[in-house]
């Protein structure tokens, strides 16, 4: 049995000195007539042959692992009906690698049956070839034997996730969710990033957030080199936005949702090709309690002492109660609310929402929280409190405010 895998690039040591030392220029000769060696850079350790691996090597979990498998025929007598199985044992299943189940009438002496296996890893740990061979002698008698080989499968890539909530006032982003993905090389040779991505659950749309847009050019924050050095880390960022059919469904998106999973494509040596997906990314939505208020539109920039309206939307998260809700409006310092405190909002069904539209006016410059309301469900009694739910940058009238 050989593993098959690419091979590698010849590296030399180079020897050398200056032509001033003892060995004069025999050194630098003897690295110009090496064939191994680039033509007119003969000091680099990197040549222009490839050599053939000269042991097993390491297995990465993605990778596809390919074998070759012979049986010779070492005796002079001619065996019959030869099956050759070859199986991989895991630590958590047995698979059939063979490419044929069939049995090979007749081996000759000096004759090979060959075969070539391959399997995508897809468990780390201890994995054992079997190979087992069963044939019949001229005699008639039936022979068996089996070889094992025994290697590690590493893991190539360490990944870890970060969930951002970036709730906003504008319903048009409203429930954002941001995910960072660190993605650490641990193996001990540079990988080619073919592929990063993220596929959304059916609950999710997905913004990659790793290019920028230079001159109408797109162009990857990484640089035009997409090479990741051994134990370096690159972050990769991502924005999901629930479905609007979801999204108006209050009661769907709390608790523990699944955003989706990470597709990783990488090459490394001459090309060699590896592929991670990871496991469903889950993440535990933001409680807002029985009522939620957010904010549909609000003015970036108002004038001190003039009204500037603000639009809000009160969603009834609760799955089976209908709420009777009264809004009040508590001036502070700086916010002062026009209008009727303590009207009635009327009866709000589960899952249901409303939008309201809403005047204030500030009484102090710079950048304003806003804050006082409060809504009261009658049928509990409950008072729910709403402050620091924006903020405005207030500034003098005699400075014209651009729409």
């Amino acid at each position: 049995m050989m593993r098959l895998t690419k091979p590698t690039l010849f590296t030399n040591i180079p020897v050398t000195c200056e032509e001033k030392d003892l060995p004069g220029d025999l050194f630098n000769q003897l690295m110009r007539d090496d064939p191994s060696t680039v033509n007119g850079a003969e000091i680099l350790m990197l040549g222009e042959m490839l050599t053939l691996p000269q042991n097993f090597g390491n297995i990465f979990l993605g990778e596809t692992f390919s074998s070759y498998i012979s049986v010779h025929n070492d005796s002079n007598q001619v065996v019959k009906d030869i099956l050759v199985k070859a199986d991989l044992q895991t630590s958590s299943q047995r698979l059939n690698l063979s490419a044929s189940n069939a049995a090979v009438a007749e081996l000759k002496p000096d004759c090979c049956i060959d075969d070539v296996i391959h399997h995508e890893v897809k468990e780390i740990g201890t994995h054992i070839l079997v190979c087992a061979v069963s044939y019949t002698t001229q005699g008639g008698e039936k022979m068996y034997f089996r070889k094992f080989f025994k290697f590690q499968v590493l893991k190539p890539l360490d990944v870890k996730t970060k969930f951002y909530n970036a709730e906003s006032d504008l319903s048009s982003v409203t429930d954002e969710v941001f995910l960072e993905a660190q993605i650490q090389n641990i193996t001990t040779s540079p990988m080619f990033m073919e592929k990063v991505s993220l596929e959304p659950s059916i609950m999710y749309n997905v913004a990659e957030l790793n290019s920028v847009s230079q001159a109408g050019e797109c162009l990857t924050t990484f640089g035009s080199r997409a090479y990741l050095q051994p134990m370096d880390t690159r972050q990769y960022l991502y924005c999901l936005k629930p479905k609007k059919e979801f999204a108006e469904k209050a009661g769907i998106i709390k608790g523990v949702t699944v955003i989706g999973k990470l597709d990783i494509v990488w090459k490394t040596n001459l090309g060699e090709r590896g592929r991670l997906q990871t496991s469903q990314l889950q993440r535990m939505a933001p409680g807002y309690g029985d009522v939620r208020l957010s904010l549909e539109a609000i003015p970036d920039t108002v004038n001190l002492e003039e009204p500037f309206h603000i639009t809000c939307k009160i969603t009834n998260c609760s799955s089976e109660r209908t709420m009777d809700l009264v809004l009040e409006m508590c001036n502070t310092n700086s916010i002062h609310w026009c209008g009727i405190s303590g009207r009635q909002l009327g009866k709000l069904h589960p899952s249901s929402s409303l939008c309201l539209a809403l005047t204030l006016l500030s009484s102090v410059q710079g950048l304003q929280s806003v804050s006082g309301l409060r809504l009261t469900d009658t049928f509990l009694k409950r008072t729910y409190e709403y402050d620091d739910i924006a903020q405005v940058c207030v500034v003098s009238s005699a400075i014209k405010v651009e729409s």
